[in-house]
């Protein structure tokens, strides 16, 4: 296999040219600021063996092997753990030990001697020579570049001044896009089947994570308040008590789900690193998780609401509260997991049905509103949940009877959940349509002889100029379609054959 260096100025597009190979090839990726989840103990990452890090002994010596943490900042909260440059190494041991079992992967690294003392630079190089063995290393650096480049089969400068053209080693003026078609190339990892990935995210984010703790703590505090301000309350007074312990609700679970933005960032480059299997998987998990805790909030709001006053004791009005409130903070679990929004344009269009709710629901003022526009109640849980609450649901306009009311109580409380399932659908299709074009356009690179040369140069032989085995040829050739091609692969192998005899 071969390892390649991507060398340039500050500023010269080294990074941009690794993402972009990550972006047209599965692989794996540590970038140069990586992020992992600071709570997650070392010694519970699945399938790793954390006596291998270098600097391990020292929390051996400590007795802190079961308790360090990875450390480090996420939503605004930090935990002690790791240094940064240890978190790197961690990074880099746990792709190594991950990796070692399969053969052809591509492996990107984004500066791994940053933030690394070096006493530690033997370990790394070591550790790289080792995955050259059997993949595809591509690394960005500005740090012992002589070492590297030393140990390399390829370099690759980048410029700031042409930034459509590269040089690869000897060659000049290479076009960009044809050099990251050529270093596109590897199998993709194959993960183990097993349950390891579900019981580390219960470890990690039911069992052990304090924040979780932290948002039940505080909705039992809410809600001792509540049961002091509202005691004793008289019948007549059901839907203020409601209106007052739905926000209540809502202000115990804001503080966790703020936070979802970053978690869903944390945990995308997780997978990039092979942390876990799927950060797909791992959102699913998280937004089921949100929802028993919704759940769980609901519940508590019902209890304490019939303790202060006892006409809304049925089993339907805490189904009621749960899908009311379910319908109201969906929408900021899955902007905030299943998009890439950021913290405030999510958080701004997840209020929406707030916002919503209030104007046009007509239960803050029953009967009110210009004809058509009052229509837009019957979209919203809220107006068939006050039809049933005491005291308003004969002042409401256009209750259903009954048995009808409720059902349709639960079918509008879905309609999040169904643009939901439009949103993951339709972005299923752009994604394969935008795979699709990309492969279209590389397919049209991969017909040049240049790439055939660059294919050749990069994988198919060493900086010594031995070749590589049949079998990698046939690896590199399975991605040239073999029914629409100008160059046959055998015929890409003579041409940097001969390139490299001149």
């Amino acid at each position: 296999m071969t390892l390649s260096v991507v060398v340039g100025n500050s500023g010269s597009g080294k990074t941009t040219f690794l993402n972009d190979v990550h972006k047209s090839h599965k692989c794996i990726y540590i970038r140069q600021y990586h992020n992992i989840r600071p709570y997650i103990c070392v010694s519970k990452i699945p399938n790793f063996d954390p006596t291998q890090l270098p600097y391990w002994e020292i929390y051996e010596r400590e007795n802190k092997t079961k308790s360090i943490q990875v450390g480090g900042t996420m939503g605004g909260e930090t935990t002690v753990g790791l240094s940064g440059g240890q978190r790197k190494l961690l990074l880099f041991e746990l792709i190594f030990q991950r990796t070692r079992s399969q053969e052809n992967l591509l492996i990107c690294l984004d500066e791994p001697f940053a933030g690394v003392t070096d006493d530690f630079v033997p370990y790394i190089t070591n550790r790289l020579m080792e995955m050259k063995e059997k993949h595809y290393i591509l690394l960005v650096t500005n740090d012992h570049i002589s070492t590297l480049t030393g140990m390399a089969n390829n370099t690759i400068t980048v410029s700031a001044i042409d930034r459509s053209t590269v040089s690869v080693n000897e060659r000049k003026g290479v076009e960009r896009d044809i050099v990251l078609a050529a270093m596109s190339i590897g199998k993709e990892y194959e993960f183990a089947n097993n349950n390891e990935d579900l019981w580390f995210f219960i470890d990690v984010e039911i069992i052990k994570n304090s924040a979780l703790m932290g948002v039940l703590a505080f909705t039992f505090f809410v809600y001792g308040l509540f049961l002091l301000a509202y005691w004793d309350s008289k019948p007549g007074n059901e839907a203020p008590i409601l209106v007052a312990a739905g926000i209540m609700a809502f202000f115990a679970l804001n503080p966790y789900l703020i936070a979802l933005v970053d978690w869903r960032v944390f945990m995308a480059e997780e997978a990039e690193a092979l942390v876990h299997s799927s950060k797909g998987m791992s959102k699913a998990l998280k937004s089921v998780l949100c929802l028993f805790i919704i759940f769980i909030i609901a519940l508590m709001e019902y209890g304490a609401v019939n303790i202060v006053i006892d006409t809304l004791s049925s089993w339907k009005f805490f189904m009621a509260i749960f899908f009311d409130s379910g319908s109201l903070t969906f929408p900021f679990v899955y902007l905030q997991l299943h998009t890439n929004l950021a913290t405030q344009p999510a958080q701004v269009l997840a209020s929406f049905p707030f916002l919503f709710m209030f104007l046009f629901s007509t239960t803050f003022s029953p009967g009110s509103g210009i004809e058509g526009l009052k229509g837009l109640r019957y979209l919203f849980s809220r107006f068939y949940f006050w039809c049933m609450v005491p005291g308003v649901q004969d002042e409401m306009e256009g209750c259903p009877e009954e048995d009808l009311n409720f059902l349709a109580l639960i079918l509008s409380s879905f309609i999040g959940f169904g643009l939901f399932c439009c949103h993951l659908i339709w972005a299923v299709i752009r994604k394969r349509t935008e795979k699709t074009n990309n492969n279209v356009l590389r397919q049209k690179t991969m017909k040049s002889i240049q790439f055939a040369e660059l294919q050749g140069e990069f994988h198919g032989c060493t900086s010594t100029g031995s070749q590589s085995s049949d079998l990698d040829l046939d690896e590199i050739s399975k991605t040239v379609d073999d029914t629409d091609k100008e160059v046959s692969f055998r015929d890409k192998d003579a041409l940097w054959r001969d390139n490299s005899a001149v």
